[in-house]
């Protein structure tokens, strides 16, 4: 191995394959020429290679160096790239035209022919108007008459203009320079700050469509505005949205809207008031402004700046109407009137039928004697209800043939719709027993008829006087003037419970009542409605009544729908039987329970109650004009703080009773010619300032509104030696007393 240079390191031997390309090599003759390749020179004599892999390393691999050509390559490589964007930007844009069109077509595809297309009628609305034909309430979507264009001051059109649509006259039913704005002010504000809306395309949605957000509603609006614009004058397309747009409060329409917040006629509005209803159609709810003056007010002033900027008023004026904003004023029928407008339209149906048209409800409502009624219960309430822990009150007041003059439902129809008067039942307690007298006046018993006043246990049960005073033998007429419980219980069995069922639905209750010993004391449920309509036939001779509150029903042309027909007359009491009950009644406010129930110069009667812990006050009490009655308590059911039903009940009853007696002639409740058995108001004034004496002593205290069950009982549970029976009993009499 002499001789041999020494290589640098061992060499493998390489074997197949990798041998046979190791000494691979291209030259220049191996390559395709090209027409910018200089010419080649002959090559040279190649010297023989000498096979020393196993002494020298293989040559180094060099990167050719870029060239001219390679230059221009590139070029042309970038430049078909952009070609290719160019195209596929190209392809994907007519197919997203394509997409679009067909969005489009879907979309359109969903509506009614548009050659059919008509603008549709406005919604029925039902107008509730008083016995003096004034406006007591409106229900339904609450659309005024349609008021022209020509008609309205120009101010307030404008407004609409300049808050909603400022180019209305230039664009075609679709403004492009406005949705354009309204995404470049979005998409700063990052959210949706502005609408790109036209006023065309706010008409077709409500008269059309409905208010969904979604991209087919959006697509069809746009579709409806064009077809609106093309068979539509400017002019009539504003005329039409501002009679159907919706400003909130069940208000469609600017003469709506301006009568339910203003009082008056969109004819008449002033410039802020025009400003302050533009205002209100970016959120009805939100700014109404009987629900959120100061809202509505920042808004308008929004509004007024934008109708200065627009050129439609000065910016004097615009700061003249700032500096003095609208004060809204309190809409006609407001109130606890809409407890009665609830009460008809839940009869509407069972009168009418469908309603498809706008309507006019006649009532027997008086306005008058519901503002009394709204009064006396909602101020005796806020002056006294903490310190009896009363929350809630009802009132119905009627003639003696039917006819509901006043109701009220609740203390706060915007708090609470729920009608206490109607659909509430509570237990009567000792307003009930009436129907117990007069059972066994029926079968024989007078006023005078004597019955005892004495401790009595029925089977575990004890009912008890609310003073546990006890007071011997008394007449009929004086245990229900003190609302004695022993005598009406004894007196209710020896009649039959079911008789004095019997008695009670006869005379117009129309609930379930439990045919039991406690039925005397008023233990089954009972409404405000009915019975004061049960008292009725007390107040007008013994004639049943149907309690009723719609006399007509038209529609806005005149013609009539429906026309309430006078009831036949049942006598459902003997008039020698009513004239003993009213002899007896009167006596309660003469010397018993109701005794702070007085109107000056009227002979009136009635009955108290209280239900078991104070849970429910009662006063029934009628004169030959009206029967009014009147419930406090809580709608959770709990105790009040010993609210009676000669206390506040009372109270109220006589507030609202003196209010609608003023002024009226006085008139005698009925009482059987020649029977001797109703005293004369002279003989009334006379037992007032001097009493005779009763066969038995009476209580000195106030006798808690003729309450009907003792205080509330420590135990819970009866005693064990009352036995199963015993434990039944209190069970199915409510532990009443």
């Amino acid at each position: 191995m002499a001789g041999r240079k020494k290589s640098g390191g061992r060499k493998e031997p390489l074997f197949g394959l990798a041998a046979a390309m190791h000494d691979l090599r291209l030259d220049s003759k191996d390559r395709i020429p090209t027409a910018e390749d200089p010419p080649k020179k002959p090559a040279a004599k190649r010297k023989p290679v000498i096979d020393d892999a196993d002494d020298e390393p293989p040559p180094r691999e060099t990167k050719p160096r870029p060239t001219k050509g390679n230059k221009r390559m590139s070029k042309s490589r970038v430049g078909f790239s952009v070609g290719r964007m160019f195209y596929w930007a190209l392809v994907c844009g007519l197919w997203g035209v394509i997409a679009l069109v067909g969005v489009v077509v879907w979309a359109g595809a969903h509506l009614p022919p548009i050659q059919s297309l008509e603008i549709p009628k406005r919604p029925p609305t039902i107008e509730i108007v008083g016995l003096d034909g004034s406006v007591l309430a409106q229900r339904g979507e609450m659309a005024g008459a349609n008021v022209a264009l020509k008609e309205l001051p120009p101010y307030l059109p404008k407004a609409f203009i300049a808050i909603e649509d400022r180019r209305f006259y230039q664009h075609f039913g679709i403004d492009p320079i406005g949705i354009t704005r309204a995404l470049v002010a979005n998409v700063l504000h990052r959210g949706v700050s502005q609408g790109g809306s036209t006023l065309t395309q706010q008409l077709a949605k409500n008269l059309f469509l409905t208010q969904e957000r979604t991209l087919q509603r959006k697509l069809q609006e746009a579709e409806l505005a064009l077809w609106l614009e093309r068979k539509h004058s400017k002019n009539e397309i504003l005329e039409l949205y501002l009679n159907r747009v919706y400003f909130g409060s069940g208000a469609y329409g600017v003469e709506a809207a301006a009568q339910r917040y203003f009082g008056k006629s969109a004819r008449h509005v002033t410039l802020g008031e025009a400003a302050m209803l533009a205002g209100l159609v970016k959120s009805p709810s939100r700014l109404a402004p009987n629900r959120n003056p100061e809202g509505a007010a920042k808004r308008a002033e929004t509004v007024l700046g934008a109708m200065a900027d627009a050129g439609f008023i000065t910016d004097a004026q615009a700061k003249a109407q700032i500096a003095h904003p609208t004060i809204t004023v309190k809409p006609a029928g407001a109130g606890t009137v809409n407890y009665v407008a609830d009460w008809i339209g839940e009869v509407l149906d069972d009168l009418v039928g469908q309603i498809d048209q706008s309507i006019v409800v006649e009532t027997t409502i008086d306005p008058k004697l519901q503002s009394a009624a709204e009064a006396a219960v909602i101020d005796e309430l806020a002056a006294k209800s903490v310190k009896y822990n009363v929350s809630q009150g009802a009132l119905v007041a009627m003639t003696p043939d039917g006819a509901v003059r006043a109701m009220v439902g609740g203390r706060n129809y915007s708090e609470s719709q729920y009608n206490r008067a109607v659909t509430a039942k509570r237990q009567p307690g000792s307003a009930f027993k009436p129907f117990v007298y007069l059972t066994a006046i029926e079968q024989g018993l007078t006023p005078e008829t004597v019955r005892q006043d004495a401790p009595l246990e029925l089977k575990g049960w004890k009912p008890e006087n609310y003073t546990r005073e006890y007071f011997g033998p008394v007449t009929l007429t004086q245990a229900l003037a003190m609302s004695l419980n022993t005598v009406a219980v004894r007196v209710g069995l020896e009649v039959g419970p079911k008789n004095v069922v019997r008695t009670a639905h006869r005379l117009g209750i129309a609930s379930k009542l439990d045919p039991n010993p406690s039925i005397a004391l008023g233990t089954s449920e009972v409404s405000v409605l009915e019975l004061v309509g049960a008292y009725a036939p007390f107040a007008n001779g013994g004639l049943s009544v149907a309690p009723h509150v719609v006399t007509r029903i038209r529609t806005r042309e005149g013609k009539l729908l429906y026309l309430r027909q006078a009831d036949p007359p049942t006598q459902v009491i003997e008039p020698r039987n009513v004239a003993m009950m009213n002899q007896m009644m009167q006596e309660t406010l003469i010397s018993g329970t109701a005794r702070k129930a007085e109107i000056p110069g009227w002979v009136a009667a009635g009955k108290t109650g209280t239900s078991q812990d104070f849970r429910d006050a009662w006063f029934i009490g009628y004169t030959a004009r009206l029967v009014t009655g009147v419930w406090l308590g809580n709608d959770d059911n709990s105790p009040t703080k010993k609210a009676t039903g000669g206390g506040l009940p009372v109270e109220v009853w006589s507030r609202f009773m003196r209010s609608a007696h003023q002024g009226v002639p006085v008139a005698a409740l009925p009482n059987s010619q020649g029977s001797g058995l109703v005293p004369t108001l002279a003989q009334i004034t006379s037992q007032i300032t001097a009493p005779t004496t009763p066969a038995a002593p009476a209580p000195a205290a106030n006798y808690g509104g003729g309450r009907s069950a003792t205080p509330t009982r420590t135990a819970a549970r009866p005693e064990a030696a009352a036995g199963l029976d015993g434990w039944l009993v209190d069970r199915l009499f409510g532990g009443q007393r």
